[in-house]
């Protein structure tokens, strides 16, 4: 079943760092593997991550789990921009009649598979390790985010589960009463279709009553609120954001140095 819950343990080091300081360290590194054109930087930031997993109290397989999706998106990423690259660059790897592999252009889709592998196996990771309740108490606290903005993102993200078990049901209720598409792929894109439009009409109706509910609760009064829950930037919070930017310019100053480096263009 589909959840937002983070899948570590609460003690674990990196579960205890503010979120705030999470969100920061993520988008450090996803922007400085984006701004990267070569496949070093990538590489030695996608290293640095999985350094850091033994302390997220997260085992690899629930990780791998979240993340092979993804993963297998930036493996199509690599294939399609080495095998329809506007040009075959280097030595010829392969051939195959009008098919052409040369070294420039694998290095160049590998190069970029590595830019999503490190954006997407840093946000998983974050993410993993960070309550929604806390990201959202963070996030007024610490950036002064809009309490309504964040409270209403914080509502929807805890409507997913339920969307995700209201799929289920539809398609099981329909496969109960005969309705597969079976081997017929217009038939199963119709189903699929109008599944999909079954379920986003009950999300706007699930919608309606929680924006009533939320508005008789006084969440749109425009009186400050109070804090339950504290989020306060700790040492060790300044020290993973000080750590993330230092990876980064490490990782930056090596693959310079190696003279691979070049920015996106």
């Amino acid at each position: 079943m589909l959840t937002l819950a983070p899948v570590c343990g609460p003690q674990a080091p990196i579960a205890r760092v503010n979120p705030v300081a999470k969100l920061f360290a993520v988008a450090a590194i996803s922007a400085t593997a984006l701004i990267a054109a070569d496949w070093l930087t990538p590489l030695l930031l996608l290293a640095a991550i999985f350094a850091v997993v033994p302390f997220s109290g997260i085992r690899f397989g629930p990780l791998v789990k979240r993340l092979k999706w993804l993963w297998l998106a930036a493996a199509t990423v690599v294939v399609v921009n080495t095998v329809f690259a506007a040009e075959q660059t280097g030595a010829i790897l392969f051939s195959l009649g009008p098919l052409e592999i040369s070294a420039g252009a694998l290095t160049a889709g590998a190069a970029l598979g590595l830019r999503v592998c490190v954006a997407a196996t840093a946000g998983v990771l974050g993410f993993a390790t960070t309550d929604p309740t806390d990201l959202a108490d963070a996030l007024t606290q610490q950036l002064r985010t809009s309490p309504r903005f964040t409270i209403g993102s914080l509502a929807a993200l805890r409507m997913l589960p339920l969307l995700a078990a209201e799929w289920r049901q539809i398609t099981t209720a329909r496969r109960a009463r005969g309705l597969e598409g079976g081997r017929n792929p217009v038939r199963r894109a119709k189903l699929f279709a109008s599944t999909m439009f079954a379920l986003l009409v009950g999300a706007m109706r699930r919608a309606g009553r929680l924006a009533a509910a939320m508005d008789a609760r006084g969440f749109d009064s425009g009186i400050p609120r109070t804090r339950a829950r504290e989020q306060r930037m700790s040492p060790p919070d300044w020290i993973i954001m000080v750590a993330a930017v230092a990876v980064c310019a490490i990782a930056v100053g090596l693959s310079a140095a190696y003279g691979v480096f070049r920015f996106l263009s």
